[in-house]
């Protein structure tokens, strides 16, 4: 059994589930093995009915997950029911995809050429620390559409969110062994998804180290991979934007759930003739911005998720050259300052690593080439920003900035009705939107003859 702890206090909570064996983690793959033919057969609207009686159960439990998540992760009470709400509202949104799994009928000579959808089978999806509840919807709730059953590994230090959803999941009318959630170790547990030939397909979510062993291992059984992994994304900020609201609006698209969170836009490139001000406006908003108890309504950010990831941040802090930070509570807790340093060589391992906390790097620009050189001058490429006036330079930055989502004038990456995913390092595939289902199914064509 792990031992949970609550970020906010570094007290031990009281509930921490029981670690899975290799031989549970097994049986539990067997269980939605079986499970799957009669899943896979259920009619498509009574499959859409199930996933909208699993949305409204979360719906029913939206506060209490909440209230679990800022136990367990140290998140805001705000993101926290907001991230809860996502997962009701991505059960809504793919309770439309089992009625509209379209194959195609394709013109051929002698006869007639058909496609179908048809699900892969058992899906492992293994969930990271940061975003346990979206992340893990993002995920069953678009392969449970398609036909397949599912098996969830939590991360180690934030499993009580997946476990309860998983409980409702059953309370909903979801058949036993249809969504399985299985906490324990990723070297137990998820390693058994990679390696287990039941399961046809692993999707995970966390750092490319890990994520390149993943999808190694699931080449020996060429098992298909979809993989979310870091990033370093850059906030473009060009001196013809509104620079005032530009500043007013970096420290949450980097400071977020403590900055911990792929998408945060951890490196700020700033026209140098727009440089000053911007900094200047920078720091007013940091040093505003609410670092308080993650259950105060007006909390704005909470503490790291863990004293390990909490030490990791605060190395990279010291090897930098800190411009200024905002506050954070004193006492107990992993609790951490917003900070922002100032970047002049492009090989700092502030500027160039993902971090992974309330931690941001300001570095300035002369124009629009080399602001995009030193966007893609990164091994990630998951999101990023860019602010300005200038329509035609929009267009033309988005396209030549080598990134899976991108915001023009605003910092949002993640919409559960569009496709998300990354270039380069940061991943391989693509999660959310209309074609989500089709990824968790293989495309079998029919020729009939006349």
């Amino acid at each position: 059994m792990s031992i949970l702890i609550n970020p906010t206090t570094g007290e031990e909570l009281d509930h921490s589930p029981a670690s899975a064996t290799p031989e549970e983690a097994d049986a539990a793959i067997a269980r939605a093995h079986d499970a799957f033919p009669a899943w896979r057969d259920v009619a498509p609207g009574e499959r859409a009915r199930l996933l909208r009686a699993f949305a409204a159960i979360v719906d029913d439990h939206l506060e209490e997950l909440a209230q679990l998540e800022v136990l367990n992760a140290g998140h805001t009470i705000g993101n926290a029911r907001w991230e809860a709400g996502n997962v009701r509202d991505c059960l809504n949104y793919y309770s439309a995809a089992p009625e509209r799994l379209f194959g195609r009928q394709i013109p051929v000579a002698g006869g007639t050429d058909v496609t179908f959808h048809e699900p892969l089978g058992v899906v492992g999806i293994i969930v990271p620390w940061n975003f346990p509840m979206p992340i893990a919807a993002w995920g069953f709730a678009p392969a449970l559409a398609a036909g397949n059953t599912v098996v969830l590994k939590p991360a180690e230090l934030t499993p009580l969110t997946a476990i309860r959803i998983g409980e409702l999941a059953v309370e909903a009318g979801l058949p036993e062994g249809v969504l399985t959630i299985i906490p324990g170790k990723g070297s137990v547990v998820g390693e058994r998804f990679v390696t287990h030939p039941l399961v046809r397909k692993v999707c995970f979510t966390g750092s490319t180290g890990v994520g390149k062993r993943i999808m190694a291992g699931c080449a020996e059984q060429v098992k298909r991979v979809t993989l979310e992994l870091g990033g370093k994304s850059a906030n473009i900020v060009f001196a013809d934007t509104d620079v005032a609201a530009a500043a007013a609006s970096a420290p949450g698209a980097v400071f977020d759930n403590a900055g911990q969170d792929c998408c945060a836009r951890s490196r700020i490139l700033v026209q140098r003739s727009a440089y000053d001000e911007f900094v200047g406006r920078l720091e007013t908003a940091v040093r505003s911005f609410r670092v308080v108890d993650p259950s105060d309504e007006q909390s704005q950010m909470g503490p790291m998720v863990s004293s390990g990831q909490r030490d990791s941040v605060q190395a990279y802090i010291d090897d930098a050259s800190v411009a200024f930070t905002g506050s954070a509570p004193d006492g107990p807790g992993w609790w951490l300052p917003p900070t922002v340093v100032e970047s002049r060589d492009t090989s700092e391992a502030v500027w160039r690593e993902e971090v992974f906390g309330p931690v941001v790097a300001v570095m300035a620009f002369d124009d629009e080439d080399e602001a995009v050189a030193l966007a893609n001058d990164s091994d990630y490429g998951l999101s990023g920003s860019i602010f300005t006036s200038d329509v035609g330079r929009a267009l033309r930055v988005a396209r030549r900035v080598e990134a899976g989502n991108l915001s023009v004038n605003s910092h949002s990456s993640v919409r559960y009705w569009t496709p998300f995913g990354g270039y380069k390092q940061s991943g391989l595939g693509r999660e959310l939107g209309p074609d989500a289902p089709n990824a968790f199914t293989e495309e079998k064509n029919v020729f009939i003859a006349h």
